[in-house]
């Protein structure tokens, strides 16, 4: 598999949980009535995002991305004679 790059430059407005989570003492199932933690809202920049809490009255707390550690490889380093690591099926 190859991880792309698509839509990685959205920005994301998530909702804190208010109320802890409860088992369900009939089926065990983690349920909670708290229903913003469900809600999603994707922006296309940062100032957007950020201009939405503050309109909305939502406190919002700001984290940059990382940059992705990526190494550059081809398919056929995999049949390389000088390889590190044995050769596993």
């Amino acid at each position: 598999m190859q991880s792309g790059t698509a839509k990685t430059t959205r920005w994301l407005l998530e909702f804190e949980q208010e109320r802890a989570r409860e088992i369900d003492p009939l089926m065990g199932w983690t349920s909670s009535s708290d229903t913003r933690q469900q809600v999603k809202l994707w922006f296309d920049t940062r100032e957007e995002a950020v201009a939405y809490a503050q309109r909305n009255g939502i406190a919002a707390t700001v984290e940059e991305p990382n940059e992705p550690r990526r190494r550059t490889i081809a398919y056929s380093d995999n049949f390389r004679f000088n390889r590190v690591g044995q050769w596993t099926h």
